[in-house]
């Protein structure tokens, strides 16, 4: 057997935005180090054929397609399995039998370095079986320690070598708490074309009668589910107080647009397009987000926003309640400290709430326009770096090709 040349990275990322960063993670290793070929033997049937050599670095694991198309190998696509918190009980069966692949591939395969995006709830096991195994482990993207559950600090230590987190704060959180930790910025500035003092809105134009508004209710299955039938019973009655209103909707892929497409209300008369909520951002008044990473784009574009999520109101009172250490539950007013932006959270009141808090912004231009100004100036910090060239150096140093 010939000595193995190339470094071998398994990779985890469970949902569309984790593997989004993880694909430009991969391509952004492979131009920052010029690395010898593969020179792999013949797979038998305890190992898989890794995909071909980005820069004399060898990627498989867990993704979707813009991961196997930046390089990577796929164990199993797992992007469309994505679950919020409250439905995933309905599929521990399937990820317990994929941990159990996961396991087993790490066991019969040589791996120079595992890299968990994410997902803290199966990442954790990814990270516990490699380390098992002497196998170094980054984390890219921090746990929410800090929001709930602080106690899961000690599973981290153990399990992680180092930590890439993507928000300001967290270096110095996790650093006082014993995880060697770098703040690389953020991954959804990479893919955004974010100059923020191009970003202020000016509202010269604006007439509250005919407002523009966007409709993002999220990437996951269970959240267009929640989230899409809400928006849309909120816009249709504010459409009776701003005639002339305009709907616009992003879904992150064709699936997710056919999806909504389908559980449209036949009244409205929206229009669509897949991706670039950014863009979409840039161009309404005021938008109706699901709490995520969407809303941080939707923030460096200038919107004003009101940001939802719909779990159980029981879930909620029995358990939530008392693991929520934060004030304030969504990113943009946990960044802010400070409520910038209406949330409903972690459940959604009734419509006629909703729709008279989104009402009163859309009458209000001076409000409007003092919000977008301070979005744009919590965002600012993330145009300085960007987060898949950060985390790249620390893959390379933890491979020992790259000096510190």
């Amino acid at each position: 057997m010939r000595q193995r040349k190339s470094k071998r990275i398994f990779i985890s990322a469970l949902e569309p935005s984790g593997e989004a960063h993880c694909a430009n993670l991969i391509g952004s290793a492979g131009q920052l180090y010029d690395g010898p070929s593969a020179d792999w033997p013949g797979a038998d049937h305890k190992h898989v054929d890794p995909a071909p050599a980005r820069g004399g670095l060898e990627w498989v694991g867990l993704g979707g397609p813009h991961m196997a198309e930046a390089g990577c190998e796929l164990l199993e696509n797992t992007v469309g399995r994505a679950a919020m918190i409250y439905n995933v009980f309905g599929q521990l069966g399937y990820y317990r039998d994929l941990l159990a692949r996961v396991r087993g591939f790490l066991r019969a395969n040589p791996v120079d370095l595992v890299i968990v995006c994410d997902s803290p709830a199966f990442n954790f096991h990814v990270a516990k079986a490699a380390k098992r195994l002497g196998i170094p482990v980054l984390f890219y993207v921090a746990p929410q320690l800090w929001a709930w559950a602080p106690w899961r600090i000690y599973k981290l230590r153990r399990c992680c070598d180092r930590l890439a987190c993507i928000l300001p704060f967290e270096k110095d959180w996790f650093s006082r708490r014993g995880v060697r930790t770098d703040f690389v910025g953020n991954p959804l500035f990479d893919e955004i074309p974010f100059d923020p003092d191009q970003c202020y809105k000016a509202y010269a134009d604006y007439r509250p009668s005919a407002p523009k508004m966007a409709l993002l209710p999220g990437s996951r299955n269970a959240e267009i589910e929640t989230l899409w039938p809400a928006m849309q019973k909120t816009v249709a009655r504010l459409a009776e107080i701003h005639p002339g209103l305009e709907l616009f909707a992003a879904a992150t892929d064709e699936d997710k647009l056919q999806r909504l497409k389908a559980g449209q209300i036949e009244s409205l008369h929206i229009r669509y397009q897949v991706g670039d909520v950014f863009d979409l951002a840039r161009r309404v008044d005021l938008a109706l987000v699901a709490s995520g990473s969407a809303t941080l784009q939707v923030a460096a574009a200038g919107c004003p926003m009101v940001v939802m999520y719909q779990s159980s109101p029981l879930l909620w009172h029995l358990v939530g309640r008392w693991l929520i250490r934060t004030r304030f539950l969504c990113l943009v007013n946990i960044l802010a400290r400070k409520p910038l932006v209406p949330e409903f959270m972690p459940y959604l009141p009734r419509i006629e709430t909703l729709s008279a808090r989104c009402s009163a912004l859309l009458d209000n231009k001076l409000s409007l326009l003092q919000t977008s100004t301070a979005l744009v100036e919590l965002t600012r910090p993330f145009a300085r770096q960007k987060a898949c060239q950060g985390t790249a150096r620390i893959v390379l140093e933890m491979l020992g090709l790259r000096e510190p």
